[in-house]
């Protein structure tokens, strides 16, 4: 029944749209307070999950182990990319800034695959126990994982971001940069401090995205990127509930448009959505700035 085949999709698409989210909060968080695209995002959580990957081969790790590599290491990545990308250009070129990541993303991804040169690895299960049939109707085990760590992750940033002094002074270099300076709020502390956290969030979507899907490639870089900006600008630039809403929205669009277009339609109907919300905003910005224009002049 075309009902039946709707609601399961439903169901299928929480998993990759609780990635997603999980992907977009890291993005939201970096564009949000340093105003600046960080393509080398995806390839340094990569290099997590291609640590961990390596290690599960050759020492068979539990997954708690394998979890904490992969976050170390998307740290140490998230700095390396910091050090060198956005902490010269902080008071220069966002444009700048975003090319040096792309230059990094390719030296990551070509460290990736000199270290592990196959296409294609196994990654240890998330789970191996058999799905929850709810009314007929089946869901994985890994999305109410992926679901749950999706909402922890957000609410555990909100704290941060509203409950610490941590989260103040980065919310006071992002709404007036030049006064938190002036009162001394170190800001490059603070930039190096989002960086870090953003790549302890990615690692953590690393590590449960490949467990979900069982797999690791040289993509994961691109795909990451690629999925995480996305839902990020379908949420809205800089709302962190946006990119959580975002990520959630582009899996159900995904999940739908392979089922009812084809495999071939799945990456075009989130493009097709995200440029209909871009004409959309573009419209709303040109509207309001005529009404803005019109009221001055009568004024």
């Amino acid at each position: 029944m075309a009902w039946a085949n709707f609601v399961q999709n439903l169901l299928d698409g929480l998993l990759p749209g609780a990635g997603y989210a999980m992907l977009a909060v890291g993005f939201t968080l970096i564009f949000g307070v340093l105003r600046r695209a960080n393509l080398a995002y995806g390839p340094a959580i990569m290099l997590g999950a291609y640590a961990a990957t390596w290690l599960w081969l050759s020492t068979s790790a539990g997954l708690l182990i394998l979890l904490l590599v992969t976050v170390a290491v998307s740290v140490l990545a998230g700095a390396y990319v910091e050090r060198l990308c956005f902490a010269p250009h902080r008071r220069g070129s966002a444009v700048a800034a975003m090319v040096a990541s792309f230059a990094l993303w390719m030296q990551l991804e070509e460290v990736a695959t000199l270290w592990m040169p196959k296409h294609l690895y196994a990654f240890p299960p998330l789970t191996e126990a058999p799905g929850l049939l709810i009314a007929g109707f089946e869901l994985r085990r890994e999305t109410l994982v992926l679901l749950a760590v999706a909402v922890l992750m957000f609410a555990a940033l909100a704290g941060l971001l509203y409950r610490t002094r941590f989260g103040l002074g980065v919310r006071a270099l992002v709404e007036q940069p030049v006064a938190a300076e002036l009162v001394g709020i170190r800001s490059g502390r603070l930039y190096a401090g989002v960086f870090a956290v953003a790549s302890v969030l990615g690692g953590v979507a690393a590590f449960l995205i490949a467990a979900s899907f069982q797999q690791v490639t040289p993509h994961l870089g691109m795909w990451s990127t690629m999925k995480g900006m996305l839902a990020m600008m379908i949420g809205g630039l800089g709302s962190l509930p946006g990119a959580v809403l975002g990520g959630l929205v582009l899996g159900q669009i995904e999940t739908h448009g392979q089922w009812y277009l084809g495999p071939q339609f799945r990456d075009l109907a989130a493009y097709l959505l995200l440029f209909a919300l871009l004409a959309l905003r573009r419209q709303q910005h040109q509207s309001w700035g005529t009404a803005w224009t019109s009221t001055r002049s009568a004024s």
